[in-house]
């Protein structure tokens, strides 16, 4: 598995990294082990997970992926061979949100003690907060870095000005910057990442690891008409999102390109993911270990230049 550097931070990650908001909710724990085993002996080492995983689930509070990572960091003793990130600043509770140097404070140990380590590789702010100052938000994490419990620092759904405000300030102020950005982007979802979140990573040298690869399942394929909502617990905002003259355009491609390369919609929108210069490593879930194949047969696969552009011009926005 060829490896990436996640921004300026010196660590290095594999092409594609595992969306951990699947434990806890829609894998129990034992499948949960056996996903964290089996990613680490195909070398996608690289799990992004929140503290805020999986609050949506009915009986659940936030933490519970955490939670599961952590145990099973107890029971297989593979902390280092993991390369861990996590996210802070979502609604934990009463007085548990934003980025307030109280709260991550507060919010970093509480990830640590869930995750059983003592050390996050990348500590992501998982929301903009602008009530906060970015400079306090920033010596913050500076702050945690320096004391060894966060490697790197990222930021998750930023705008572009206040991305790069706030690369400003951490300049100014000699402090840690972020290293990584996390947008939502995949074939269809483009011009949110594109007009202005792209060229900012490029020219700071941010690593990108982009959610919602997919399409919320949407670019596998298994969504082709409205009677397709109950595959799954996401199924009603697949359908009303991406059901549309677009969205078929890119299936209709996809199921070509799939044909020809002898693969699946899911894997060729996944390369088309890995090739894009900016892109450092796409988050991907599974729920499988069957799935899981699949996402590592993705990492294998070439698409020719000729079937990029064909993509690019099917979903062009």
């Amino acid at each position: 598995m060829s490896k990436k550097p996640l921004g300026r931070s010196g660590i290095q990650i594999p092409q594609l990294t595992f969306g951990g908001n699947v434990f806890g909710w829609t894998v129990d724990a034992a499948t949960s082990f056996s996903l964290l085993d089996a990613l680490v002996a195909n070398q996608l080492n690289f799990i992004d997970t929140a503290d805020v995983y999986s609050s949506w689930a009915p009986g659940n509070q936030g933490g519970e992926s955490e939670t599961v990572i952590g145990n099973w960091l107890k029971k297989s003793g593979k902390r280092g061979q993991v390369i861990i990130a996590t996210k802070v600043g979502k609604p934990m509770g009463e007085g548990k949100q934003g980025l307030s140097p109280r709260y991550i404070r507060q919010a970093v140990e509480d990830s640590l003690r869930r995750l059983q380590t003592d050390y996050i590789d990348l500590y992501q702010s998982h929301d903009d907060d602008q009530d906060t100052p970015l400079a306090e938000t920033l010596a913050a994490f500076d702050e945690l870095i320096k004391a060894g419990k966060v490697r790197a620092i990222g930021a998750s759904n930023y705008q572009a000005d206040r991305l790069v405000e706030a690369l400003k300030v951490s300049e100014q102020n000699g402090l840690a910057r972020y290293e990584t950005l996390q947008p939502e982007y995949n074939l269809y979802a483009r011009e949110g990442y594109e007009q202005a979140l792209e060229a900012v990573a490029q020219q700071q040298g941010l690593g990108v690891i982009n959610f919602f690869s997919l399409a919320s399942g949407f670019l596998t394929g298994k969504y082709r008409s409205a009677q397709d909502v109950g595959k799954s617990q996401r199924g009603d905002t697949v359908v009303s999102r991406y059901l549309n003259p677009r969205g078929f355009r890119i299936l209709a491609a996809l199921d070509l390109l799939a044909e020809k390369h002898q693969t699946t919609p899911a894997q060729i929108s996944l390369a088309w993911l890995i090739a894009r210069p900016s892109i450092t490593a796409p988050i991907v879930s599974a729920t499988s270990l069957t799935q899981l194949d699949e996402l590592v047969s993705a990492t294998h696969l070439q698409l020719a230049v000729e079937d990029i552009k064909t993509l690019d011009e099917v979903s062009a926005w």
